[in-house]
């Protein structure tokens, strides 16, 4: 079957936070919303056929997660990635971010330092103000729009109270797909320190080819004993508003932690459609995201392509995974506030601003490319005309 990527579809007054909430956020509506992670595409017609078939039985109580829900997952993994899951390693989470703020009550206490990688996903940096722990930056180093880890830096910031590593696996906002070498090298720095990982794989289904997404937890069992991944179909089949993940984890001591936190506040139940989606997707999604992985790597060339032969002072290196580009608009000699004013007053797009990711993002804009091509070629005109116009 062939799905249509190019269908125009409108979302306003579905209470969307991509286009009902721009007034509010940008203080304007009248522009193209290309800012939270969520695609413009249909959910996909074989989980919207499931999900329909769950509502011909009018009651929906509480409901639990069938093994069928396990397996799904542990043949996506295995088929795609490589990757063996066990099913006693699966746990559950309302989203990845609920699964990032219980793991740093999991694993750390009041006043530990976490590291991350910034410029990186903004709820990265809340869940640990949010629980009292000290952040601490090993920002990634730049050269030509290319980032890499600062491991040197890493070093130097590791103590005896550093006792978790937040990762980016692949990247939000940059779109890297980390080598295993570069994992291997950060993780046994980690292992050096007993310092836990928890890898946000959310976007590992999301890679282009030739770049091939390695889970960290598969490199070697002792690099699996410190690794807690979080995953998702909700970033590759368009779920992100049925609150569903999935959080692996191997070492027995690693998730009954984990498992204490979900209970403590009564994360673990989830709800009825979401299990349905998630598990539908896993089953018969393969094909469908075959097609979509096409038609975003075709999305993310022309962009890269339209912003070097007609967007003087931008630069943008295509992502080598995700729907999300990294603009470096720092040419362009704009504070944060203009640069923010340009994109939504004159060129009318609504992008995330580059310092919400912290250092290293600031003079940039991410920007989703998740869009019928129509959506981004009026986008990127709209950008050369307040271009010219400058």
């Amino acid at each position: 079957m062939r799905y249509d990527f190019d269908e125009a579809i409108n979302r306003t007054n579905t209470h969307s936070v991509k286009f009902d909430y721009t007034r509010e956020y940008f203080g304007t509506s009248d522009l193209i919303p290309m800012w939270v992670a969520d695609m413009d595409f249909r959910t996909p017609d074989f989980i919207m056929q499931a999900i329909r078939k769950r509502t011909e039985h009018e009651i929906l109580g509480y409901s639990i997660r069938p093994d069928s829900f396990y397996q799904a997952i542990i043949n996506w993994y295995r088929e795609r990635q490589d990757w063996s899951i066990e099913r006693d390693w699966i746990l559950f989470s309302p989203g990845v971010v609920a699964a990032l703020s219980m793991a740093v009550n999991a694993f750390t206490r009041e006043g530990e330092k976490v590291i991350v990688q910034p410029p990186v996903y903004h709820p990265f940096f809340s869940v640990i103000k949010d629980n009292k722990r000290e952040l601490v930056y090993n920002t990634l180093l730049e050269e030509e729009g290319y980032y890499r880890m600062d491991l040197d830096d890493l070093k130097q910031k590791i103590g005896p109270d550093t006792k978790l590593l937040l990762l980016s696996h692949p990247h939000n906002p940059v779109g890297r797909v980390w080598s295993p070498g570069e994992l291997k090298e950060l993780a046994d720095l980690c292992l050096e320190n007993n310092i836990v990982i928890l890898s946000d794989e959310i976007h590992s289904d999301l890679v282009f080819h030739p770049h091939v997404h390695t889970p960290l937890s598969t490199l070697s069992h002792e690099i699996a004993d410190l690794t807690v991944t979080c995953i998702a179909a909700s970033k590759t089949f368009n779920l992100a508003g049925l609150s569903s993940s999935a959080v692996i984890i191997s070492n027995e001591k690693l998730r009954t932690r984990f498992s204490h936190e979900a209970q403590k506040g009564h994360l673990y139940m989830g709800n009825i459609f979401g299990t349905i989606a998630m598990e539908t997707a896993y089953r018969e999604g393969a094909d469908w995201l075959e097609q979509l992985l096409a038609y975003l790597k075709g999305n993310a060339a022309l962009l890269t392509e339209y912003t070097e032969a007609n967007l003087p002072g931008i630069r943008v290196r295509s992502p080598e995974a995700t729907y999300l580009a990294w603009l470096d608009m720092r040419n362009l000699g704009m504070k944060s506030k203009q640069l923010r004013n340009f994109m939504t007053r004159d060129a009318g797009i609504g992008c995330n601003d580059g310092p919400s990711f912290g250092p290293g993002g600031n003079g940039y804009q991410r920007l989703n490319f998740a869009c019928p091509r129509s959506t981004l070629q009026k986008a990127l005109h709209q950008l050369k005309r307040a271009l010219d116009r400058r």
